[in-house]
């Protein structure tokens, strides 16, 4: 009988733990269920009154107002007076982009939402202290969203991949995520994500294959109103020419000073474009190859001051010889001023306007086809012959009446079909040119590169190299291939400097939202390969690229310059200026030397040449201080 009552006691017992360990557990449950919603100050979410409920759409004021049309019912946002949610100043600072801006509206509505606790709380989420941006933990489609669509208009974007972006900032798995409402997907030219997904993908892809092969930026100078080109004078003063679009060129000395004066002093006349996609104001500076003696420099710039330009414009695209003045080195004397182009433009896209000296000593002019249909050919007379040509110039003349003279080696030289000084044509859009002093092709060609694109064609862009009589709009192009991103393309230099051996000899140019690539030629095909440029983010390089690139920049010693702006508007004073530099060089650049006296060369015994640099490039390297050419590598 007792064995019995001692059995029954224990299965009781055993009934009765049951019955606790439930009651945990499902008090457990009620608690996480009860903590589930639940504002960032811990409080739970209140209901929206009927007459708050009229607000229901998204306005991109703030958070309270139009936050309550996403949480209509329940939110942490009840109250108009609730201000919106705290964030970056880079996300702030987004004004140019419409769906970007819808983006970070909505996004700051994360704070109204009832689980906005565990929106910033989650514990899934991979927490790190180089986090820059103060997000919820976003979906993973929300999130690549977010990022494509913003990554050309917050600096932050800019150092990461989407992947590695997704990874600090979205949910792994299947919890509470932002969006936790309905919406409408968003479409337009800056958010068709879905649409191009898979060649985002692809780019990341290679991305991460060539990520141990990144290069560093320095910031060189900041402050800057739209810096839009910067070259030397080839002086041998190592000065930098920056040319800011309103209508100033500044000098930055070999020390990293910012001269104060303008070199060169043209806004009153230049008519520049305020808003972003306008290409109007200050175009290109080319100095003449006898610069040192001459002081001779040429610029171009539109204007709506025409002097002698006939036929219907808009404005006038015109270019000016300058010499610079006898007393102060650093000054244009703008009384020798010599306008001797002038040509009449219809719309201010498609302007092109850069000038560049070739070794040839001719002047090459580059114009953009303007934008002109074929309607505008067929209602107005008079437009100008000379858009989408490469124009050839001399303008080492003697005599005081003529302007310039044509080469005799034009294609057109004796043509009555076409002007003489068209040198090719077929170009739609150039995006900045360059021209290789150190190579030519099979046929004796120079080497000029320009980065050209078309409204007509947008799934392509493609590299000419400029050679004479051709016609790019029948002739095959150097190299065509898919854009990275919606972005125009920007055209560089072909790198000729000693601090990035790898880079040697390569085309590095890019795209508008901060996409790099190089091409690179093949020493025995002969043909060009592309392949992306890749930039170290803030753990492994100093300084973070940021912003948009407006072109490119060369020193007298080849190294290659990225201009940047985080705003499109010319009186901001956002424009910065980085050098590339290459964290794998051996030897400190201050480590090499070359000297020459008075003609005869000297190898200093300290400075072992790369194994892909050649003497000869090495020596377009160099410095003249007196009788001495110094070249650090």
């Amino acid at each position: 009988m007792k064995k019995i009552l001692l059995v029954q006691w224990m299965l009781l017992c055993a009934i009765a733990l049951l019955i606790l360990e439930s009651d945990a557990k499902f008090a457990e449950k009620s608690e996480t269920g009860a903590r589930r919603r639940r504002c960032l100050n811990g409080s739970p979410p209140r209901r929206v009154k009927k007459r708050h409920r009229k607000l229901q759409t998204l306005d991109l004021g703030g958070a309270g107002e139009g936050c309550r049309g996403l949480y209509p019912r329940l939110s942490c946002c009840p109250k108009p007076d609730i201000p919106g949610l705290p964030m970056d100043n880079k996300i702030i600072s987004v004004t140019n982009n419409t769906e970007c801006a819808k983006l970070v509206e909505e996004i700051r509505c994360a704070q109204c939402s009832p689980h906005a606790q565990n929106l910033f709380h989650a514990s899934e989420r991979s927490e790190t202290s180089e986090k820059q941006l103060f997000l919820p933990a976003l979906c993973k489609d929300y999130c690549k969203e977010f990022y494509y669509t913003c990554r050309g208009q917050i600096p932050g974007l800019l150092q990461t991949s989407a992947d590695e972006f997704c990874f600090y900032h979205g949910m792994k798995d299947s919890g509470l995520c932002f969006p936790d409402f309905p919406r409408k997907q968003m479409r337009g030219p800056a958010s068709n994500y879905l649409d191009q997904m898979e060649d985002y993908d692809k780019v990341e892809e290679i991305s991460r294959k060539h990520k141990h092969n990144c290069y560093c930026i320095q910031e060189v100078v900041r402050g800057l109103r739209q810096p839009v080109g910067a070259m030397h004078s080839g002086d041998g003063s190592q000065r930098l020419f920056i040319l800011e679009k309103e209508g100033y060129i500044k000098i930055l000395t070999p020390e990293g000073d910012l001269i104060k004066e303008p070199f060169l002093d043209v806004h009153k006349v230049v008519q520049s474009g305020i808003k972003g996609g306008d290409e109007r104001g200050l175009l290109g500076l080319a100095f003449h190859p006898n610069y040192k003696k001459n002081g001779k420099l040429y610029v171009s710039y539109t204007t709506n001051q025409e002097r002698w330009a006939s036929g219907p414009h808009d404005h006038i695209l015109r270019v000016v010889e300058y010499t610079v003045s006898r007393k102060n080195p650093s000054q244009v004397d703008v009384r020798t001023e010599r306008i001797f182009l002038e040509v009449a433009e219809l719309h201010r896209k498609h302007l092109g306007g850069q000038l560049l000296f070739g070794p040839d000593g001719f002047l090459y002019i580059f114009l953009g086809d303007g934008m002109i249909t074929i309607d505008d050919m067929e209602e107005m007379d008079g437009l100008s012959d000379f858009t989408g040509s490469v124009l050839r110039v001399d303008v080492d003349i003697d005599g005081c009446s003529a302007l310039y003279s044509i080469p005799r080696s034009n294609p057109h030289f004796n043509s009555t079909n076409q002007p003489p000084e068209i040198f090719a044509h077929g170009l739609h859009n150039p995006g900045r040119c360059t021209v290789d002093h150190l190579s030519k092709d099979s046929n004796m060609n120079l080497t000029i590169l320009c980065s050209d694109s078309s409204t007509k064609n947008r799934s392509s862009a493609r590299i000419l190299q400029i050679v004479k009589g051709k016609d790019y709009e029948n002739d095959p192009p150097l190299l065509e291939f898919k854009p990275l991103s919606s972005g125009h393309m920007v055209g560089g230099f072909i790198y000729r400097g000693c601090q990035s051996e790898r880079l040697y000899g390569s085309y590095v140019f890019g795209d508008r939202y901060g996409n790099f690539v190089s091409l690179h030629q093949n020493q025995v095909t002969k043909h060009w390969q592309e392949k992306p440029l890749c930039l170290g983010s803030g753990s492994s390089c100093r300084a973070p690229f940021t912003g948009h690139i407006l072109g490119f920049g060369e020193d007298e010693l080849g190294e290659v310059y990225i201009l940047s702006s985080s705003k499109s508007m010319t009186q901001s004073h956002s424009g910065k200026i980085y050098k590339i530099i290459d964290p794998k060089r051996l030897i400190p650049p201050h480590a090499y030397s070359f000297t020459h006296h008075r003609g005869n060369m000297a190898l200093s015994p300290t400075c072992p040449l790369a194994s892909g640099l050649t003497l000869l490039a090495a020596l377009t390297c160099t410095q003249q201080i007196g009788n001495v050419t110094e070249l650090q590598c």
